[in-house]
């Protein structure tokens, strides 16, 4: 009786709302184990949904693991195009518009922290991952917000405010400069560091970056 009325009031969830359960609960366990420990049964536990549920939605741990790690990448070079787009814009002040940008490409660091769980465990099984997906990864995900940054730079260079013959190598060291000095310090977000100490590293980095970028009359 008590099972049968469970079963009229609880809501039924559609194939889409499980499919999305499936791979949230995927990238907060492969996350939390990498690739080799985690287990299907502990996805299904993390989603409440049965393990035919999951191969149902996908044929396997690996092709469930494909899917988390270029859906999650997507998702965050959408906001890093997103932090190109507004602050890149209209820049008026070319420091002051290169910091708030590196500002907000680190904030994305914290919004994201489970797709950069994810990230530190596929950095530390890279070896044992096929390189098609690494790849796969870096071209969903940092290559393409690299590209759209260079193509950003390439728009400030024609307005003679950066000297960049080669935008996609500014870009990198300007995120170097920046963004990655943050997340090296930090682990990727596994430790983060008080606002004030990521403000001076990313500020000192954007000085760094104009020394070297600046074209004379924006100095």
């Amino acid at each position: 009786m008590t099972s049968e009325h469970e079963s009229t009031t609880k809501p039924r969830r559609g194939l889409a709302e499980k499919r999305q359960a499936i791979t949230g609960a995927a990238r907060t366990v492969f996350g939390r184990d990498g690739y080799s420990r985690a287990s299907i049964d502990a996805i299904a536990s993390e989603a409440g949904v049965s393990t035919r549920t999951i191969y149902n939605h996908f044929a396997g741990k690996e092709l469930l693991f494909r899917t988390v790690v270029l859906e999650s990448a997507a998702q965050v070079s959408d906001a890093h195009l997103d932090v190109v787009e507004r602050n890149l814009a209209k820049v008026t002040d070319l420091e002051a518009d290169l910091t708030a940008l590196a500002l907000a490409w680190v904030e994305v660091l914290g919004r994201f922290a489970d797709h950069f769980a994810l990230v530190r465990q596929i950095n530390a099984d890279a070896g044992h991952l096929p390189k098609e997906l690494l790849d796969a990864w870096q071209e969903t995900g940092p290559r393409r917000a690299l590209r759209e940054l260079a193509a950003g730079f390439g728009e400030l260079a024609d307005r003679g405010l950066l000297v960049a013959p080669d935008p996609v190598r500014a870009a990198e060291h300007f995120v170097q400069l920046t963004g990655s000095a943050v997340t090296q310090r930090t682990y990727w977000g596994a430790h983060p560091i008080d606002p004030a100490t990521a403000e001076e590293i990313i500020t000192s980095g954007v000085q760094a970056f104009l020394r070297a970028y600046a074209a004379p009359a924006a100095r």
